[in-house]
């Protein structure tokens, strides 16, 4: 591995910037043999499709300085050192302490971020001008064991389904791994609570629709063999490998922005560093012009209403989340029954 730099020619909308990466040797895809040069090339490459769907967002970024298969960490405020047309904005965190995230504006800053060491780059659901307020529902259909991108693909058709009868037009990317990512454009006119809530009512909807094959089942043990609809994903903070991004796993896969007509019989294993970008040539952006003409949530939170008249309230939160009004014990069912059956055991009189 060779300790010289390269510099690339980005292009951008002030113009050309140079870029120095170091070490361009750098293996970080080993069994691809896939080099942070190629990773920055690759950015290049894909970089107006990238920017438009993951730009002007804050963002974390996951970084991996021996590659994918070492050690890895997540950068969110700028290191020292960022170029100037790096920026960052200040963001709330779930525990209430602000602190600046990452932005990325051009193709030229997710090139930087390469430089970096970073594989994985995790935007926001809301833009770096409104942060508090998300313009995007996101879904992410999580297939259990059991299940496969198949029956992920039979979800995503169904949730388009039913997000468009709430009146959203819904786009969907592979996740790079084994799940499908759902999104619907929105205007940012709710906090994260609100979204959440539209998305769980979207998610108990498709449920409903598919109680055979998908689930809003929290807790690993209750989801059985079915999708698992990740309403958590809409939470403050909570992020997913953006579109185009590369993802850290051996083959080197892309969360690849997908048309619905060609998603049945997609195999997400096809799209990675090394071909997606002549698919963007040959085929264009799916995801373009998402966000021409979003959507309202209205639909959508007055299911949310409904279902809380009918006795559906509030699910659980990820762990990491202050306890938060209406939700449910952060306590494992089965773990829950064990110390029922425990306290009713104690509370037995003697014969």
């Amino acid at each position: 591995m060779g300790s010289d730099a390269t510099v690339l020619e980005v292009p951008g909308p002030d113009g050309g910037r140079e870029v120095r990466v170091s070490s361009p040797g750098r293996v970080l895809w080993p069994e691809q043999g896939i080099t942070k040069l190629d990773l920055a090339r690759y950015l290049v490459e894909v970089g107006d499709a990238f920017v438009a769907a993951n730009g002007a967002r804050p963002v974390s970024l996951q970084r991996f300085p021996a590659g994918v298969d070492g050690e890895q960490f997540f950068s969110k405020n700028p290191p020292k050192g960022a170029p100037p047309y790096v920026r960052s904005v200040p963001v709330t965190y779930p525990s209430g302490r602000s602190h600046p995230q990452l932005v990325v504006d051009e193709p030229a800053g997710a090139v930087w971020a390469a430089q970096m060491n970073t594989v994985v780059f995790h935007p926001w659901a809301s833009r770096a001008d409104a942060p508090d307020l998300p313009d995007q529902v996101r879904i992410d259909l999580d297939p259990q064991p059991g299940t496969d991108v198949a029956d992920a693909v039979r979800a995503a058709l169904e949730l388009r389904s039913v997000l468009e009868e709430a009146g959203l037009v819904a786009f969907v990317k592979t996740s790079g791994n084994r799940g499908l990512h759902v999104f619907a454009p929105v205007e940012p006119t709710h906090e994260f609570l609100d979204v959440r809530h539209a998305v769980i009512a979207a998610s108990r909807e498709l449920e409903r629709r598919m109680p055979d094959q998908v689930t809003t089942a929290w807790w690993k043990e209750e989801r059985g063999a079915r999708i698992f609809a990740d309403y958590n994903q809409a939470n403050r903070d909570r992020t997913m490998a953006g579109a185009y991004s590369p993802r850290a796993l051996p083959h080197a896969p892309v969360s690849c922005p997908v048309r619905w007509d060609e998603l049945e019989g997609t195999d997400p294993t096809r799209f990675t560093v090394l071909t997606v970008p002549d698919r963007l040539r040959e085929v264009g952006d799916p995801w373009e012009g998402m966000h021409d003409d979003p959507g309202s949530l209205d639909t959508l939170l007055q299911w949310w209403d409904r279902d809380v008249e009918d006795g559906l309230g509030e699910l659980p939160f990820p762990p990491d989340f202050p306890k938060m009004p209406g939700e449910p014990p952060r306590v494992q069912p089965s773990r829950a029954r064990h110390t029922e059956q425990g306290t009713t055991e104690q509370q037995r009189p003697e014969r």
